[in-house]
Protein backbone atom coordinates (compact mmCIF):
# COMPACT_ATOMS: atom_id res chain seq x y z
CA UNK A 1 0.00 0.00 0.00
CA UNK A 2 2.66 2.23 0.82
CA UNK A 3 4.43 1.80 -2.84
CA UNK A 4 1.32 2.17 -4.26
CA UNK A 5 0.68 6.15 -2.70
CA UNK A 6 4.59 7.11 -3.70
CA UNK A 7 4.09 6.06 -6.61
CA UNK A 8 -0.05 7.99 -7.19
CA UNK A 9 2.30 11.22 -5.36
CA UNK A 10 5.34 10.91 -7.90
CA UNK A 11 2.55 10.75 -10.95
CA UNK A 12 0.86 13.65 -9.65
CA UNK A 13 4.20 15.77 -9.15
CA UNK A 14 5.36 14.67 -12.58
CA UNK A 15 2.20 15.85 -13.89
CA UNK A 16 1.83 18.94 -12.41
CA UNK A 17 5.99 19.79 -13.67
CA UNK A 18 4.42 19.28 -17.30
CA UNK A 19 1.93 21.82 -16.62
CA UNK A 20 3.92 24.30 -15.49
CA UNK A 21 6.66 23.81 -18.62
CA UNK A 22 3.76 23.11 -20.69
CA UNK A 23 2.30 26.58 -19.73
CA UNK A 24 5.27 28.40 -19.50
CA UNK A 25 6.61 27.09 -23.50
CA UNK A 26 2.54 28.21 -24.23
CA UNK A 27 3.23 31.68 -23.19
CA UNK A 28 6.76 32.17 -25.11
CA UNK A 29 4.77 31.68 -27.90
CA UNK A 30 3.95 35.14 -28.50
CA UNK A 31 7.48 36.80 -27.52
CA UNK A 32 8.32 34.74 -30.57
CA UNK A 33 6.06 36.58 -32.96
CA UNK A 34 7.33 40.10 -31.52
CA UNK A 35 11.09 38.94 -33.02
CA UNK A 36 9.14 38.46 -36.61
CA UNK A 37 10.75 40.64 -39.15
CA UNK A 38 7.99 41.21 -40.50
CA UNK A 39 6.55 42.87 -37.02
CA UNK A 40 9.26 45.40 -37.42
CA UNK A 41 8.41 49.05 -37.80
CA UNK A 42 8.02 49.97 -41.22
CA UNK A 43 9.81 53.06 -42.03
CA UNK A 44 9.35 54.47 -45.47
CA UNK A 45 11.16 53.08 -48.70
CA UNK A 46 12.50 49.77 -46.41
CA UNK A 47 14.38 51.75 -43.98
CA UNK A 48 15.97 50.03 -41.36
CA UNK A 49 15.72 52.85 -38.64
CA UNK A 50 15.80 57.05 -38.38
CA UNK A 51 17.57 59.46 -37.37
CA UNK A 52 16.97 63.59 -36.37
CA UNK A 53 19.82 65.60 -36.02
CA UNK A 54 18.68 68.27 -33.35
CA UNK A 55 21.14 71.68 -32.09
CA UNK A 56 19.57 73.40 -28.73
CA UNK A 57 19.52 76.94 -27.53
CA UNK A 58 20.41 78.91 -30.34
CA UNK A 59 23.91 79.18 -30.02
CA UNK A 60 26.01 81.43 -32.14
CA UNK A 61 28.39 78.62 -33.64
CA UNK A 62 25.34 76.61 -35.57
CA UNK A 63 24.63 79.79 -37.45
CA UNK A 64 28.61 80.52 -38.22
CA UNK A 65 29.67 76.63 -38.87
CA UNK A 66 26.65 74.65 -38.60
CA UNK A 67 24.19 76.83 -41.18
CA UNK A 68 27.22 76.18 -43.97
CA UNK A 69 28.45 72.44 -43.05
CA UNK A 70 24.65 71.52 -43.68
CA UNK A 71 23.52 73.59 -46.69
CA UNK A 72 27.16 71.68 -48.24
CA UNK A 73 25.63 68.28 -46.65
CA UNK A 74 22.47 68.84 -47.73
CA UNK A 75 20.83 68.04 -44.52
CA UNK A 76 17.87 69.16 -42.40
CA UNK A 77 18.05 69.41 -38.80
CA UNK A 78 15.99 70.64 -35.70
CA UNK A 79 17.01 73.43 -34.22
CA UNK A 80 15.48 74.47 -30.62
CA UNK A 81 15.73 78.03 -29.91
CA UNK A 82 15.02 80.50 -27.38
CA UNK A 83 13.88 83.85 -28.57
CA UNK A 84 16.98 86.24 -26.63
CA UNK A 85 19.11 83.70 -27.95
CA UNK A 86 17.56 84.49 -31.89
CA UNK A 87 17.70 87.93 -31.62
CA UNK A 88 21.30 88.13 -31.46
CA UNK A 89 21.77 86.96 -34.64
CA UNK A 90 18.18 87.40 -36.22
CA UNK A 91 19.37 87.49 -39.83
CA UNK A 92 20.98 84.37 -39.46
CA UNK A 93 17.64 82.56 -37.97
CA UNK A 94 15.54 83.82 -40.48
CA UNK A 95 18.48 82.40 -42.86
CA UNK A 96 17.99 79.01 -41.08
CA UNK A 97 14.43 78.75 -41.96
CA UNK A 98 15.11 79.74 -45.09
CA UNK A 99 16.94 76.96 -46.17
CA UNK A 100 14.30 74.60 -44.59
CA UNK A 101 15.13 73.86 -41.02
CA UNK A 102 12.77 73.20 -38.51
CA UNK A 103 12.49 75.66 -35.95
CA UNK A 104 11.05 74.16 -32.19
CA UNK A 105 10.59 75.40 -28.94
CA UNK A 106 13.35 75.49 -25.55
CA UNK A 107 10.95 77.40 -23.55
CA UNK A 108 11.62 81.68 -22.53
CA UNK A 109 14.18 81.68 -19.84
CA UNK A 110 15.62 77.72 -19.69
CA UNK A 111 14.36 76.88 -16.52
CA UNK A 112 16.56 73.68 -14.85
CA UNK A 113 16.83 72.14 -11.14
CA UNK A 114 18.09 74.39 -9.03
CA UNK A 115 20.93 71.88 -8.41
CA UNK A 116 23.16 73.59 -11.28
CA UNK A 117 24.05 76.66 -10.33
CA UNK A 118 23.62 78.78 -13.57
CA UNK A 119 19.64 78.26 -13.08
CA UNK A 120 19.91 78.88 -9.02
CA UNK A 121 17.54 82.10 -10.20
CA UNK A 122 15.33 80.15 -12.53
CA UNK A 123 14.59 76.70 -11.03
CA UNK A 124 12.01 74.12 -11.56
CA UNK A 125 11.68 73.30 -8.29
CA UNK A 126 10.26 77.17 -8.04
CA UNK A 127 8.08 76.64 -10.78
CA UNK A 128 4.03 76.07 -11.20
CA UNK A 129 2.42 74.32 -13.65
CA UNK A 130 0.97 77.53 -14.65
CA UNK A 131 4.01 79.39 -15.05
CA UNK A 132 5.34 76.81 -17.06
CA UNK A 133 2.45 77.07 -19.14
CA UNK A 134 3.00 80.94 -19.72
CA UNK A 135 6.57 80.02 -20.35
CA UNK A 136 5.65 77.56 -23.70
CA UNK A 137 3.16 80.05 -25.06
CA UNK A 138 5.07 82.63 -24.63
CA UNK A 139 8.33 81.17 -26.11
CA UNK A 140 5.91 80.24 -29.02
CA UNK A 141 4.43 83.53 -29.77
CA UNK A 142 7.74 85.31 -29.49
CA UNK A 143 9.44 82.87 -31.95
CA UNK A 144 6.20 82.85 -34.73
CA UNK A 145 6.75 86.71 -33.77
CA UNK A 146 10.48 86.75 -35.05
CA UNK A 147 10.84 83.62 -37.87
CA UNK A 148 6.69 83.50 -38.85
CA UNK A 149 6.90 80.17 -37.95
CA UNK A 150 5.34 78.04 -34.82
CA UNK A 151 6.97 75.51 -33.28
CA UNK A 152 5.34 72.00 -33.72
CA UNK A 153 8.12 70.41 -31.74
CA UNK A 154 9.60 71.33 -28.00
CA UNK A 155 12.89 70.40 -25.89
CA UNK A 156 12.75 70.22 -22.36
CA UNK A 157 15.38 72.34 -20.93
CA UNK A 158 17.97 70.12 -19.45
CA UNK A 159 15.92 67.67 -20.42
CA UNK A 160 13.92 67.60 -16.78
CA UNK A 161 9.87 67.72 -16.61
CA UNK A 162 8.86 68.50 -13.51
CA UNK A 163 7.88 71.62 -11.51
CA UNK A 164 7.81 72.15 -7.57
CA UNK A 165 9.22 69.79 -4.32
CA UNK A 166 8.60 67.15 -2.81
CA UNK A 167 4.56 66.11 -2.24
CA UNK A 168 3.76 69.24 -4.50
CA UNK A 169 6.27 67.77 -7.34
CA UNK A 170 4.37 68.25 -10.81
CA UNK A 171 5.22 66.44 -14.54
CA UNK A 172 4.74 69.08 -17.23
CA UNK A 173 4.98 66.88 -20.12
CA UNK A 174 1.29 66.98 -19.98
CA UNK A 175 1.58 70.71 -20.89
CA UNK A 176 3.89 69.84 -23.50
CA UNK A 177 1.35 67.25 -24.75
CA UNK A 178 -1.35 69.65 -25.14
CA UNK A 179 0.81 71.92 -27.24
CA UNK A 180 3.49 69.75 -29.56
CA UNK A 181 3.96 67.32 -31.72
CA UNK A 182 6.90 66.20 -30.34
CA UNK A 183 8.44 66.79 -26.27
CA UNK A 184 12.37 65.76 -26.77
CA UNK A 185 14.41 64.88 -23.95
CA UNK A 186 18.24 65.12 -23.17
CA UNK A 187 20.79 62.56 -22.02
CA UNK A 188 19.00 60.02 -22.35
CA UNK A 189 19.64 56.13 -22.47
CA UNK A 190 17.77 54.81 -25.70
CA UNK A 191 16.93 55.63 -29.12
CA UNK A 192 13.14 55.46 -29.25
CA UNK A 193 11.13 52.73 -29.98
CA UNK A 194 8.43 53.79 -32.48
CA UNK A 195 5.40 51.46 -31.66
CA UNK A 196 5.51 52.15 -28.45
CA UNK A 197 7.52 55.75 -27.49
CA UNK A 198 5.78 58.76 -26.08
CA UNK A 199 6.50 61.35 -28.63
CA UNK A 200 5.57 63.99 -25.66
CA UNK A 201 8.30 62.56 -23.59
CA UNK A 202 10.93 61.30 -26.97
CA UNK A 203 14.38 60.17 -26.22
CA UNK A 204 17.49 62.50 -27.05
CA UNK A 205 21.26 60.84 -27.50
CA UNK A 206 23.53 63.49 -26.93
CA UNK A 207 26.40 63.80 -29.41
CA UNK A 208 28.34 66.27 -28.11
CA UNK A 209 32.15 65.52 -27.40
CA UNK A 210 31.77 61.95 -29.66
CA UNK A 211 34.17 60.65 -32.54
CA UNK A 212 32.40 59.89 -35.63
CA UNK A 213 32.57 55.81 -34.59
CA UNK A 214 31.00 56.58 -31.73
CA UNK A 215 27.42 58.17 -33.40
CA UNK A 216 27.54 55.57 -36.45
CA UNK A 217 27.91 52.57 -33.12
CA UNK A 218 24.44 54.45 -32.00
CA UNK A 219 22.79 54.06 -35.35
CA UNK A 220 23.97 50.89 -36.07
CA UNK A 221 22.66 49.66 -32.34
CA UNK A 222 19.11 52.25 -33.41
CA UNK A 223 18.95 50.07 -36.61
CA UNK A 224 19.55 46.49 -35.24
CA UNK A 225 16.41 47.27 -33.37
CA UNK A 226 14.23 49.29 -35.96
CA UNK A 227 14.46 52.41 -33.92
CA UNK A 228 14.76 56.27 -34.06
CA UNK A 229 17.70 58.50 -32.79
CA UNK A 230 17.31 61.78 -31.82
CA UNK A 231 20.69 63.15 -31.14
CA UNK A 232 21.29 66.44 -29.34
CA UNK A 233 24.12 68.93 -29.46
CA UNK A 234 24.72 72.59 -28.44
CA UNK A 235 27.71 74.35 -30.22
CA UNK A 236 29.55 73.06 -33.22
CA UNK A 237 32.58 73.52 -33.84
CA UNK A 238 35.90 71.72 -32.37
CA UNK A 239 35.23 68.77 -30.35
CA UNK A 240 34.37 69.02 -26.74
CA UNK A 241 32.48 69.99 -23.61
CA UNK A 242 28.46 70.47 -25.20
CA UNK A 243 30.53 71.03 -28.58
CA UNK A 244 29.54 68.61 -31.80
CA UNK A 245 32.61 67.97 -33.69
CA UNK A 246 32.37 69.53 -37.04
CA UNK A 247 34.29 66.40 -38.88
CA UNK A 248 32.46 63.81 -37.15
CA UNK A 249 29.09 65.55 -38.06
CA UNK A 250 29.81 65.82 -41.54
CA UNK A 251 31.10 61.96 -41.45
CA UNK A 252 28.00 61.44 -39.70
CA UNK A 253 25.53 63.10 -42.75
CA UNK A 254 27.78 61.53 -45.12
CA UNK A 255 26.83 57.87 -43.90
CA UNK A 256 22.96 58.83 -43.05
CA UNK A 257 22.80 60.00 -46.75
CA UNK A 258 24.25 56.71 -48.09
CA UNK A 259 21.46 54.21 -49.33
CA UNK A 260 23.64 51.53 -48.56
CA UNK A 261 23.21 52.23 -44.78
CA UNK A 262 19.19 51.92 -44.94
CA UNK A 263 18.91 55.24 -42.59
CA UNK A 264 15.99 57.53 -42.88
CA UNK A 265 17.95 61.54 -42.18
CA UNK A 266 14.90 63.69 -41.04
CA UNK A 267 13.50 66.20 -39.01
CA UNK A 268 11.88 65.79 -35.54
CA UNK A 269 8.88 66.87 -36.67
CA UNK A 270 8.80 65.21 -39.84
CA UNK A 271 9.86 61.65 -38.14
CA UNK A 272 7.23 62.01 -35.35
CA UNK A 273 4.35 62.68 -37.77
CA UNK A 274 5.23 59.53 -39.69
CA UNK A 275 5.19 57.79 -36.31
CA UNK A 276 1.96 59.04 -35.74
CA UNK A 277 0.26 58.54 -39.00
CA UNK A 278 1.70 54.90 -38.80
CA UNK A 279 0.17 53.95 -35.47
CA UNK A 280 -3.16 55.69 -36.66
CA UNK A 281 -3.28 53.52 -39.99
CA UNK A 282 -2.85 50.55 -37.94
CA UNK A 283 -6.00 50.65 -35.60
Amino acid sequence: MRNRVLGTNMLATVATVLLIVGTAIGRQVPNADSTNPAKRFRWPNGRRAAVSLSFDDARVSQIDTGLALLKRQLVKVTFFVQAEQVRKRLDGWKKAVADGHEIGNHSNTHPCTANYSFSRLNALEDYTLEMMATQLDGANAEIQDLLGVKPRTFAYPCGQKFVGRGLDVRSYVPLVAERFLVGRGYLDESANDPHVCDLAQAMGTSFDDMEFEQMRNQVEQAANEGRWVIFVGHEIGKRGYQVTDTAALEALCEYLKDPAHGIWLGTVAEIAEYIRQQRTSNF
